[in-house]
């Protein structure tokens, strides 16, 4: 995407659903044997125009996993009162609900949300996905490595703390952004699939919402998770 360009995809895309850039950290690598301990939800419009963004460190009933990696302590956890997964579901539900699934690895992603659904007897729906991943893949040239870091970088973006969950689903919104614009078949594979996010028949689940808390704690998260108050600014027009 070339800096100071529009970012805004074929009038037929507008008033037509969106998508939900999500990003996770987890407790290893298995979304059979592992939780989710930070979550993130990056929302665009048709357009790709912000909508909003929301995160939130989740308690994994057990151990927070690989430190070293994702930078979360169990202290963390505790500090904040992160939410169970299940306090937070059906909030993350109305998120997604007839949008399109955007993550870099999104299958990875998913498998960890279908996971933890299942654990409350939900089952997470087959819904559209795109992959910025399989993108870059396909680019010309490709970048060095297919890491978010190394095609972000391919890309002329940086500036992000990596394995932050917020951090990197905004950093995949903004890659996404670029992707869909200049790949080819892009805009009309990202049509195709908010048509299909449309007839997704979504499950409803029961239960008053938890605070989503991130790491910075509840009062600086609370505002950030609402969208009139904390909106995307980086894929805004003009933007990078």
């Amino acid at each position: 995407m070339s800096k100071g360009g529009d970012c805004v995809l074929p009038g037929r895309l507008q008033r037509r659903g969106g998508f939900a850039v999500v990003d996770l950290e987890a407790t290893g690598s298995s979304s059979r044997r592992h939780r989710v301990v930070e979550l993130a939800v990056v929302l665009l419009d048709g357009d790709l125009g912000p909508e909003g963004e929301f995160s939130t460190l989740i308690d994994p009933e057990g151990p927070v996993g690989p430190t070293h990696i994702h930078g979360i302590e169990p202290r963390h956890v505790e500090a904040a009162s992160a939410p169970l997964f299940g306090q937070i579901a059906p909030r993350l539900l109305g998120l997604l609900r007839g949008r399109v699934l955007v993550g870099h690895n999104v299958g990875c992603d998913r498998a960890f949300l279908a996971a933890e659904y299942a654990r409350l007897g939900v089952e997470f729906p087959a819904v559209p996905e795109l992959c910025t991943m399989r993108m870059a893949a396909m680019r010309e040239p490709a970048p060095a490595g297919l890491s978010l870091l190394a095609c972000a970088e391919a890309a002329g973006l940086g500036g992000w703390t990596a394995h932050t969950a917020l951090g990197d689903a905004r950093t995949t919104a903004r890659l996404f952004a670029a992707y869909a614009q200049d790949h080819p078949g892009g805009p009309v594979q990202a049509e195709k699939a908010l048509a299909r996010a449309a007839g997704v028949e979504w499950p409803h689940l029961a239960g008053a919402d938890a605070l989503w808390v991130g790491r910075r704690g509840a009062d600086r998260t609370q505002l950030r998770n609402v969208p009139s108050q904390q909106m995307v600014s980086y894929v805004r027009n003009g933007g990078a």
